[in-house]
């Protein structure tokens, strides 16, 4: 198994209703309506910080345009209000299955940056209605600089 370089880890949101249960089943049925060859992501935190796999690792998602050959896509269940607004809807055992996640992947892909989609030029969306930069700095991914 070909392992990729990876220089960004990008956090997303299904862009689902807070405490509406899908999971990565869901989001594959979703993603291959649209013609694609299976899940844009390679990691789905489901509400209950249960982590499932999408795609393999060393199998370029599809999940930023013009970024996907050197990232890992992560989603989180969730992302919007009771009216389809943006939310951080992270359950705590979400946000406690995503930051192990992101040690674990930083581990393995040494010198990759944690970013959220929106923090990608050209991308139009809330997506993953978070600042992923702040979150960043709490949780002190690259040491206590």
């Amino acid at each position: 198994m070909a392992k990729r370089d990876i220089n960004n880890i990008v956090i997303h949101c299904s862009a689902t209703r807070e405490g509406q249960w899908i999971n990565t089943d869901t989001i594959r049925r979703w993603h291959m309506a649209q013609g694609w060859k299976n899940i844009g992501y390679h990691y789905v935190v489901l509400l209950d910080g249960t982590i499932e796999k999408g795609r393999p690792e060393n199998v370029q998602g599809a999940h930023v345009k013009g970024h996907n050959r050197d990232s890992i896509g992560v989603c989180y269940i969730g992302g919007l209000d009771k009216n389809m607004n943006p939310k951080d809807t992270r359950t705590n055992e979400q946000m406690e299955a995503l930051e192990g996640l992101m040690y674990d992947l930083l581990e393995k892909y040494p010198g990759a940056k944690i970013k959220g989609h929106r923090d990608f030029p050209g991308v139009a969306k809330a997506c993953p209605c978070f600042e992923v930069s702040e979150w960043v700095k709490e949780c002190q991914f690259y040491g206590s600089d």
